[in-house]
């Protein structure tokens, strides 16, 4: 079950004659339930847009110019937003996009030991129930960065959406937070 009555159990009791229905013990969702998709592109703290390149199987941040950002060719994500129970995790998202008639999602995988994140044809799913290698819990960078934010993998706690600079490209990788509280700029993404 989905909405916001989906994290909640109910009973019956009676006082005296009348039946009443009480609200109890809260439990976990069984499933992300899309609630929404905002279409925006995706900018590193260099101004860079995040282009996908699916015959390369990966994406980079990379300068780009306005004939090149009208053209729009694998820079304009639609992110899905699900709905949660537990919105102290941050709120869930996946990533798709459109180049060329064909549909490609984000997601990570472990390859030779290390998460490699992947753009692969498909549709995002509508409910996905349990764990998900598509899901990324949308956190605020910094509390004075309200427009900027950090993606979270959801399947590995600490672990985020960052780029890592590969020759003169800045490519979209999965980076693991040393500490908590620690700032990375390279994980810093904003709309």
């Amino acid at each position: 079950m989905c909405g916001w009555l989906a994290g909640f159990q109910s009973c019956r009791t009676k006082l005296g004659r009348k039946w009443f229905l009480l609200w109890g013990q809260r439990l976990e969702c069984d499933a992300f339930c899309k609630e929404r998709i905002l279409h925006r592109v995706l900018r590193n703290v260099n101004s860079q847009l995040l282009v996908v390149r699916p015959d390369l199987n990966m994406a980079a941040f990379e300068d780009v110019t306005d004939q090149e950002m009208k053209s729009g060719h694998g820079m304009h994500f639609n992110i899905h937003c699900y709905k949660t129970t537990t919105p102290s995790a941050g709120l869930p998202v996946a990533f798709s996009i459109k180049i060329e008639d064909k549909n490609y999602y984000m997601c990570c995988e472990k390859e030779h030991g290390e998460m490699i994140v992947r753009f692969k044809e498909g549709e995002v799913p509508k409910e996905i129930p349990g764990e998900s290698n598509v899901i990324f819990f949308k956190k605020t960078f910094t509390s004075c960065s309200a427009r900027a934010f950090k993606f979270e993998y959801s399947l590995e706690r600490g672990m985020f959406l960052a780029f890592e600079e590969e020759g003169c490209l800045r490519k979209l990788i999965l980076k693991k937070l040393s500490r908590e509280d620690e700032v990375d700029e390279t994980m810093k993404i904003s709309f």
